[in-house]
């Protein structure tokens, strides 16, 4: 049975991404795939300072980042089968917090063999107005880098939303996540 893990990179809790998010959870979860949210908001994840301990260590660790959360997190990804990344807009660009986890993740998993090879999974970007098209490339290069397998929906998947619940008069982007999950379950039943 193929677990997922949602990442919410927005600092604030409960917002708009958290909603797409846990929408996506909530739909997987209907089609047999469990899942878990973790947020970002309040958890402590320093930058990639290109120690190169991960490819010194060889042993899917980050000892440059002693101290901080970002082990337990990876080590969350690593058994997951589907990794959803979210993330508010933030000039343009996703948050430093989701960055600063992927950035690590990336150099880690890479040093360690491509340890996200062939994981499913796809980004979520959510704008007051513009810009998510920016942070969602941004997020999809990160996918691709690391040879993941990420689906299609009917759109990309972007929302415009600023208050929080307002991503809930959004229709279209609720149907686009909708879809985005359907793909990642039927995906993960065809590589299942």
């Amino acid at each position: 049975m193929s677990t997922a893990l949602a990442i919410c990179g927005s600092p604030r809790r409960n917002g708009n991404t958290e909603t797409l998010l846990r929408r996506c959870l909530d739909r997987l979860e209907g089609q047999g795939i469990g899942g878990e949210l973790i947020t970002l908001s309040g958890k402590n994840v320093r930058g990639c300072t290109a120690c190169a301990g991960c490819v010194e260590s060889k042993d899917s660790s980050c000892p440059g980042g002693a101290g901080d959360d970002f082990q337990p997190i990876f080590e969350k990804m690593l058994r997951a089968d589907i990794i959803i990344t979210g993330s508010p807009v933030y000039f343009g660009s996703a948050t430093p917090e989701l960055m600063a986890l992927l950035d690590r993740a990336g150099y880690v998993a890479r040093a360690n063999g491509g340890l996200f090879s062939r994981k499913l999974g796809g980004p979520i970007a959510v704008a007051r107005r513009a810009g998510h098209n920016f942070t969602y490339a941004q997020l999809m290069f990160w996918y691709m880098i690391n040879d993941m397998v990420v689906p299609g929906s009917t759109y990309w998947n972007v929302a415009l939303a600023r208050e929080p619940g307002a991503v809930n008069d959004d229709t279209e982007a609720l149907a686009t996540v909708d879809r985005f999950a359907d793909n990642l379950a039927w995906l993960a039943g065809k590589l299942g």
